[in-house]
């Protein structure tokens, strides 16, 4: 009983607000509809970043050259001679030999050091680490939720003649549509990793002087007879000699340049996504007066090919005469197609809506709005005759069945 006083009490509060609502000063005998603005949506492009922007690092490792040094490996030094003593012989009656010396050498002494040089100076390397990347996702609109007016069918328990009772009107939302953009994203960009590379030092031996050759003096004593003298004419010298120091080339590797990194960024990735935005809210404007005829189901007299669903010159002559005009006025039209009973009911249904889609895509082609049409097949449903399945009929009768059909309804 609850759900019964219910439903009466909405379609009163429907009946009085549509009621309240009614065109001013209407004319007996005319008939009016509601039109709508629809609404006006743009595409807009957005651009979003699927990848980000990062480095790729590349290394120049460290270079080197050998060169060439002459080292000294022994200091020069001198070396000492005897120079004899001359002697003569005379024949007198005289010492024999006189009193002298004679000069002993002692040679020099030398000893050993050990010199240390840089064979290879120390350096570094690096390494690279390449960038790394993890997967995310965006999450985009591309056509925001937006509503449609729609108007109930009249009450079944309605009393009223009038069409216009009995209703309400509902706005139905139309939920948004998304699509998810799958996103590359940066997690450690590349970078370099540096490592120490140790360099190493040789040894060599040097030879050096201690101690510097000398001589000593041996005194050597007088001698006489009477013999023969022999006489010191010169007596006996030392004659220094000189010893050139001693070289050796040694090799070494020394640093040219250090190790060097080199970075590349590579630039971002993008990609453009259409979405559509309202540029401006329709909705119901003021009423309008149409034809009475064109409120119940107005024939389009297109003859269809068999079996076909495509429009012929004669029938889009006959849309653009008979039907464009009514649209282009405001009001929305509700297209139906119907077929007859020959053939399978399931392709005599896709057949009929495959022709009310042909008109209403048309008429969009046109320069319609969408939201103004409305296109439904009934196959054989609603044949206008008997001429159902098994029962004989002309082809005057079946073609009163294969009809297409428009009306104006409210929005």
């Amino acid at each position: 009983m609850k759900k019964v006083l219910f439903s009466i009490t909405l379609l009163v509060f429907g009946a009085t607000a549509f009621a309240q609502d009614l065109p001013t000063n209407p004319e007996p005998g005319k008939c009016y509809v509601r039109c709508k603005t629809p609404d006006i949506w743009k595409n807009e492009d957005v651009t979003i970043e699927t990848k980000a922007a990062y480095k790729k690092i590349t290394t120049i490792p460290a270079k080197y050259k050998t060169v060439t040094e002459r080292v000294l490996v022994k200091e020069a030094s001198q070396r000492l001679e005897i120079v004899p003593a001359v002697y003569e012989t005379r024949d007198v009656v005289v010492v024999v030999k006189e009193a002298s010396y004679k000069l002993e050498t002692i040679p020099g002494t030398f000893g050993s050091e050990t010199l240390t040089y840089t064979a290879k100076e120390d350096a570094s390397k690096l390494s690279v680490i390449p960038a790394t990347f993890k997967p995310d996702s965006e999450t985009i609109e591309i056509k925001p939720a937006t509503a449609v007016w729609q108007m109930s069918d009249v009450a079944p328990d309605c009393e009223s003649s009038d069409p216009n009772d009995c209703r309400y009107w509902c706005y139905k939302p139309i939920p948004a549509e998304y699509t998810t953009v799958p996103l590359t994203k940066l997690d450690v960009d590349a970078h370099t990793q540096r490592t120490a590379v140790p360099g190493f030092n040789k040894t060599y031996k040097k030879t050096v002087v201690a101690n510097q050759p000398t001589t000593r003096k041996i005194e050597i004593p007088e001698v006489t007879k009477v013999v023969k003298k022999t006489v010191m004419v010169t007596p006996p010298t030392t004659r220094t000699i000189d010893i050139p120091a001693e070289y050796e080339t040694i090799s070494k590797v020394v640093l040219v340049s250090d190790a060097t990194e080199k970075v590349v960024t590579v630039p971002a990735e993008y990609k453009t996504v259409t979405k559509e935005v309202l540029v401006k809210k329709g909705g119901l404007t003021s009423w309008k007066e149409v034809d009475c005829e064109l409120t119940e189901n107005s024939i389009l007299p297109i003859n269809w090919n068999l079996a076909s669903a495509t429009l012929t010159a004669e029938a889009k002559n006959i849309i653009d005469t008979r039907l464009l005009p009514v649209l282009r006025t405001g009001v929305a039209v509700a297209l139906e197609s119907h077929t007859d009973s020959r053939g399978t009911k399931e392709s005599n249904q896709d057949l009929s809506e495959r022709r009310a889609m042909a008109v209403s895509n048309y008429l969009i082609s046109k320069g319609i709005n969408p939201s103004q049409l409305t296109a439904n097949g009934f196959g054989e449903t609603k044949l206008t005759n008997r001429c159902s399945d098994g029962v004989s009929c002309t082809e005057r009768e079946h073609r009163a069945n294969r009809r297409t059909t428009f009306r104006v309804i409210n929005q």
